[in-house]
């Protein structure tokens, strides 16, 4: 099934391995879902591959396409960060970072023999990486009254929303993970009855 919140990611963390020119290109792949997330696998990888000269990084997130950066970390402009952000591309990948990591090795390789080698160790990563198929989410809290509970646990059930937490005391309050197409539809239905809160 093809909808605008199902996404293709890594299950786990992987790499690869490139060398051109007694350099070294260690391609790292990691499955993301934010950019406070990203920056401390990069903070963690300084720390790892702290004699390397470069950390070349792009990255993807979101179902649009529209989150994303590519950066080259030294080298000439364009020459790592893009060709590591069209790997994730090409392989129809999102909420991944990839970060290539480089030992120089002595011999200059020019922009495009840069361009190659970041290519490849991404692809390599990739390559080594188990795809998933994924649904995007957003969380929604519902608070109600008591009266209102069988009615909420259908629509649960109808739309097949994971309960994350729940809990039924005076006001009752129910934390539901929503399918991103799903959430105005879900919504418009809540809202319908009435001293139901949703945020």
């Amino acid at each position: 099934m093809s909808a605008a919140d199902v996404y293709q990611t890594i299950i786990a963390p992987a790499e690869g391995l490139y060398k051109e020119k007694v350099s070294k290109f260690i391609g790292l792949a990691y499955p993301v879902n934010s950019e406070e997330e990203i920056k401390e696998i990069l903070v963690q990888l300084r720390k790892t591959y702290f004699d390397a000269r470069h950390h070349c990084y792009a990255y993807q997130l979101g179902t649009s396409g529209n989150q994303y950066r590519a950066n080259d970390d030294g080298e000439p402009n364009h020459s790592a960060g893009d060709p590591i952000l069209g790997q994730i591309r090409s392989a129809g990948l999102t909420n991944v970072l990839v970060v290539v990591v480089r030992y120089f090795g002595g011999i200059k390789l020019g922009v495009s023999g840069l361009v190659s080698a970041y290519r490849t160790a991404a692809a390599e990563a990739l390559k080594a990486a188990t795809m998933i198929e994924k649904t995007e989410t957003v969380m929604l809290e519902i608070l109600f009254d008591y009266i209102h509970l069988n009615t909420i646990m259908s629509l649960t059930k109808e739309y097949k929303l994971e309960i994350k937490k729940q809990d039924f005391n005076t006001t009752c309050r129910l934390l539901i993970s929503v399918r991103k197409n799903l959430q105005e539809t879900v919504t418009a239905r809540l809202a319908h009855l009435a001293t139901v809160k949703i945020r």
